[in-house]
């Protein structure tokens, strides 16, 4: 309640009306003036008047504290029945705070952002944002229901942005047990077929079992080693980068009776394989038009590294010049297929022959050398039907086809097969979406039997023209044309030359995204992409195993020719494996060391400092099978000590302005009244 004055003149007279009515009063007391004291009181109620008090009385309305729930719904809560703790203690939360009128309750549930990769739990960043239209002075308390595993923890001193206890009730048990693996260093990138190292941890949360952990090993889902790991100390792991592109690297540590979750039991590194500048070895038996090509082609590839030669003058040629004047180069047979030729990732023959520049038994070195992993292409023109053809060699047993001992000379279009329009060698080339191809004619190939393999490419009367084949761990493939440099000089509008080419040079050297039966996946955002590529029918369903361990069975949807994908929308994050028959692959949805699948034990720790400071408490809430809670005591004013038994809630003391309620002291009767009684007064002294 106060008072006010609105004057009825500006205060400037209302001074002057009060210095003249003080001069006049002192005059009066002074001579001693009989009623001198009534005018003086007379004046000051007229001034009084003048002055106008008003008395102002406010209506307020309490205004209730504001108490947080932040509860934890994060993915590490979904393990030992911590969440069907949190649902019980937070119904008995809500319970107990309606028991105060003038506390008001917010619950905020923090879940996995959908939208992001990296799951972890950010309880602190949830309380500020709901109290964010919530003046400090209203918050009687913050309580977090978790198992303490927070990972936007701020520092211990810290403002929280309010003056109040934070109070932390924990899930989970107070002996929990909990193994896991961890990689502490490893290589982002590595090169093909040379060896890395990498570094990894088995942590033991909470009680430790002692001895050692065995840890499985696997590289794209195949089993490497299992290594021997002490829980705490690094163990080191030597490996070889298979591939090139994505490779997954998974480590299991055995699971422990008992423990928490296995969930954090598989640690996962994704690995770049980068292969080295490839090694191809490209022999011209003799120069043609369309050698060109193949030199122009495999120089314009960055990654490949060419060694080429061209049989200018095989050695029954005779012509009488001594060799010491040839300005020919000797071609190195046995340092290229004897003593180097492992280290060749491809070798060609483009329109070879065998004319006695390769030993018989050179050839029989390649075809070991094909057997055992390595790629080998065939150009074939006119003379691979010939009497020469390197087709009557000991290189024929890992040929896939035969000469028949015909070339067929005249134009036609080549065509991609049934098996060509599913091959990714093939599948797809510009120029194959009409009839006749939007690309030019050839107009010579050579006849073969029956092949082996897949003809993906077919020439006049639909003879083989592209045929690919394995042979042994090695691969081969045979172009039975040597028109192709037609393309590439742009006759009748040319043709995709390079990709076809670079394709079939691609395939030989194992490229994984050209295998023509093959299951890949991959992780966009939370959305699991996974693509089967295959030269047959129809391969049935997906079954999706998730890292929690459920699974499901998913329809491919055919997307193209041999190409087949399924697109699946996941809320959980980490290792999924994608199975189709035969084929499996392994794929990581998240960041691969997301911090909510690190340490997963409930824990009292992270929390205390923040308690002590604030002078709350941190409690678990596990009594057997049921909930125990600690009592609530709301008090007022700063809370300046620990309670260990009770959570404290600081009652706010502020109000909302609801009105104004304002009477004026000196109007209408009883103003004038006031005025008469003085003025009164003062004549009945005078007259007496």
């Amino acid at each position: 309640m106060t008072i006010d004055f609105a004057p009825f003149f500006s205060w400037p007279i209302m001074a002057a009306l009060a210095v003249f009515a003080a001069i006049l009063a002192a005059l009066g007391l002074w001579r001693g003036i009989r009623g001198a004291t009534l005018r003086t009181l007379a004046l000051a109620a007229l001034l009084l008047a003048l002055a106008n008090p008003i008395l102002n009385q406010e209506d307020r309305e309490q205004l209730s504290t504001v108490v947080p729930i932040v509860v934890d719904r994060s993915q590490s809560q979904e393990t030992a029945g911590r969440d069907g703790q949190t649902d019980q203690t937070l119904a008995e939360l809500q319970e107990r705070f309606s028991r105060f009128p003038r506390i008001e309750t917010r619950v905020v549930e923090v879940e996995d952002n959908a939208e992001t990769d990296t799951p972890s739990t950010k309880l602190f960043g949830a309380l500020s944002s709901a109290l964010s239209d919530v003046p400090p002075a209203r918050v009687g308390g913050a309580v977090f229901l978790t198992d303490g595993q927070i990972h936007d923890l701020p520092g211990v001193n810290q403002d929280l942005g309010f003056n109040a206890p934070l109070h932390g009730l924990i899930t989970g048990q107070p002996d929990e047990f909990d193994r896991r693996v961890q990689i502490v260093r490893a290589p982002r990138f590595g090169i093909v077929g040379e060896e890395q190292q990498l570094t990894l941890r088995v942590f033991d949360d909470g009680r430790s079992t002692g001895g050692t952990a065995d840890v499985t090993v696997s590289m794209n889902g195949e089993e490497l080693e299992t290594l021997q790991a002490t829980p705490g100390v690094d163990t080191p792991f030597s490996f070889t980068v298979p591939r090139g592109g994505n490779n997954v690297m998974e480590f299991s540590v055995a699971e422990v009776p008992g423990e928490v979750t296995a969930v954090n039991n598989r640690a996962v590194h994704v690995i770049d394989g980068i292969r080295q500048n490839l090694r191809v070895l490209l022999v011209s038996g003799e120069p043609h038009a369309g050698e060109r090509a193949w030199r122009n082609l495999l120089k314009s590839d960055a990654s490949v590294d060419l060694v080429h030669f061209t049989i200018l003058r095989p050695p029954e040629k005779q012509d009488g010049t001594p060799i010491n004047e040839l300005s020919l180069i000797a071609f190195p047979t046995r340092e290229l297929f004897v003593e180097k030729i492992e280290d060749f990732d491809l070798i060609i023959f483009d329109r070879y022959t065998h004319r006695n520049v390769l030993p018989i038994l050179y050839y029989d070195y390649i075809s070991q050398y094909v057997e055992n992993g390595g790629a080998l292409l065939i150009a074939a023109g006119p003379e691979h039907a010939g009497e020469n053809s390197i087709a009557t060699t000991p290189l024929a047993q890992v040929l896939p086809a035969s000469p028949t001992g015909d070339v067929h000379n005249a134009g036609f279009f080549p065509r991609l097969s049934d098996e060509g329009q599913k091959h990714p060698v093939t599948r797809g080339l510009d120029g194959t979406g009409q009839e006749p191809p939007a690309w030019g004619r050839w107009f010579r190939s050579i006849d073969v039997a029956e092949p082996e393999g897949q003809t993906v490419m077919l020439g006049d009367n639909n003879r083989p023209l592209l045929v690919l084949n394995r042979e042994g761990e090695g691969r081969v493939a045979m172009l039975l044309s040597d028109h192709g440099w037609l393309w590439a000089r742009g006759f009748e509008g040319g043709g995709p030359h390079v990709s076809l080419y670079r394709r079939i040079a691609h395939w030989l050297m194992k490229e994984p995204e050209l295998e023509e039966e093959a299951l890949t996946a991959r992780a966009v955002g939370r959305t699991l992409e996974a693509t089967r590529q295959t030269i047959g029918d129809d391969p049935g369903p997906a079954t999706i195993t998730y890292p929690s361990g459920r699974t499901e069975t998913v329809p491919f949807t055919q997307s193209g020719p041999g190409l087949y994908r399924v697109e699946q929308r996941t809320e959980e994050t980490g290792l999924f494996e994608v199975t189709n028959g035969d084929f499996s692959t392994l794929v990581h949805v998240g960041t691969v060391d997301a911090p909510e699948f690190q340490a997963m034990i409930s824990t009292e720790e992270t929390l205390a400092p923040y308690a002590e400071r604030t002078k709350g408490l941190v409690a678990r809430v596990t009594n057997g099978d049921s909930v125990t809670l600690p009592t609530i005591l709301p008090v007022r004013g700063e809370v300046r000590i620990n309670d260990p038994d009770r959570m404290v809630i600081r009652l706010t003391d502020e109000t909302v302005l609801r009105g104004v309620n304002t009477v004026p002291l000196f109007a209408g009767f009883a103003g004038l009244s006031a005025l008469l009684f003085a003025i009164a007064a003062m004549w009945w002294r005078e007259g007496r």
